[in-house]
């Protein structure tokens, strides 16, 4: 059968398959996206992203106009293809243990499009071992396989740029098949580097967990503080100021996602719930939402009070709601406010306001999302909570 593409991408219309297909569309190879959201497939082929993402929407029309990359729901298009890149995770079961049957029926409902030919890649973060379970699985079905593990390292909103700029780790069951990784990789132009399946599982999960063990120490320091009666962000601004040591001390506030808690949490499966370091960042950051409230009670009472929260996303200037803390707080809120309102720059939802107009009719008003739009709201008169410091009361911040 001919290939009418080089690349498939399973989950390809999502945070991180659409991304990475426009790249590879740009750089020469032409992409086909399959996705069982028909919403987005039609997005796609409409050349409208289906969320926020820097520089996509021109690079996205240009590959489409060009027709280096097209999307669809039709599994079928797999056959079709040279490499697949799969980009579906490991989700978590109810008892917050990894899912790897998920990923494993993924594979099993695309194997009838495969054949011994194909370049299989697993793209998003799995369980450690996953990688080398898959590759005998399909060598079964199809009497040889070719299976790579290149995780995926982006920011949402900025993997348009990091896809060409940060450095591609790239792991295979077997030398042919990392040749073929290597290849298929380096037309993105980042410098490769090369592991085993076992470490580059490892490696993605040691990024998102140190990543959140990072942002519990500022949540810890910043509770230490309130709790101490002292202003976080002062000594914060001091602590950083021309400092070089400190330049990687991130702000407190919310850490939240679709990732990072997860995925520390499948570091903590893997071994044996002796993650004691993770277990405590989990803790912090996901208790932050209560000790907020927690100190604002001890300030004011909130049982007559009007309670707004700016910002329901998970992370700043982008559109994603997917894990926000936002929504803890809304419901620990709702149990101890006379009521609770909410806004959103990016997004909309059924009794979300307008951000002025929630300021205007909230006692206090909560910072959860430090959208930049919300610098210039006029506070006067409310109790703020800005866990963030976006409104920089304190002039020696950096």
């Amino acid at each position: 059968m001919s290939k009418n593409f080089d690349i498939s991408i399973v989950g390809g219309c999502g945070h991180v398959g659409l991304p990475l297909g426009i790249a590879f569309a740009e750089a020469g190879k032409k992409v086909v996206l399959c996705d069982v959201n028909r919403d987005n497939v039609e997005k796609v082929n409409r050349k409208e992203m289906p969320f926020l993402e820097k520089r996509a929407p021109e690079a996205l029309a240009n590959v489409v106009d060009s027709g280096m990359l097209r999307a669809t729901t039709d599994k079928s298009v797999i056959s079709r293809s040279d490499c697949v890149l799969l980009v579906v995770g490991t989700p978590l079961d109810e008892h917050q243990n990894p899912r790897i049957s998920e990923i494993i029926k993924v594979v099993e409902e695309i194997a009838d499009f495969l054949d011994e030919k194909h370049l299989v890649v697993l793209r998003s973060t799995i369980y450690p071992g996953v990688t080398r379970k898959i590759q005998p699985y399909l060598a079964n079905r199809l009497g040889r396989a070719a299976v790579a593990f290149c995780p995926e390292r982006i920011a949402e909103g900025s993997a348009l740029e990091e896809i060409t700029r940060l450095p591609q780790i790239i792991s295979a069951c077997d030398p042919q098949a990392f040749e073929r990784a290597k290849i298929l990789f380096s037309v993105l132009g980042t410098e490769i580097i090369e592991l085993s399946p076992e470490e580059a599982e490892l490696a993605k999960l040691f990024t998102n967990a140190w990543r959140y063990i990072s942002f519990a120490i500022s949540n810890q320091f910043y509770m230490i503080a309130e709790n101490f009666g002292q202003d976080f962000y002062k000594i914060y601004g001091a602590m950083v100021k021309n400092y070089p040591r400190l330049q990687g001390f991130a702000k407190a506030g919310f850490a939240a996602g679709p990732c990072l808690l997860k995925d520390t949490l499948q570091l903590s499966a893997f071994s044996k719930n002796i993650f004691f370091l993770g277990h405590a960042a989990m803790l912090i950051n996901e208790g932050l939402p209560s000790f907020i409230v927690g100190q604002l009670k001890t300030k004011t009472s909130i049982t007559d009070k009007v309670v707004g929260i700016l910002g329901m996303t998970f992370k700043a200037d982008h559109d994603d709601p997917r894990d926000s803390l936002s929504y803890k707080l809304k419901k620990i809120l709702e149990l101890e406010a006379k009521s609770v309102l909410c806004s959103d720059f990016y997004i909309q939802e059924p009794g979300f306001l307008e951000a002025s107009a929630l300021v205007k009719q909230s006692n206090i008003v909560i910072l959860a999302t430090p959208h930049k739009a919300y610098q210039s709201l006029d506070l006067t008169g409310k109790v703020v909570v800005d866990v963030w410091n976006l409104f920089q009361k304190n002039p020696n911040n950096s």
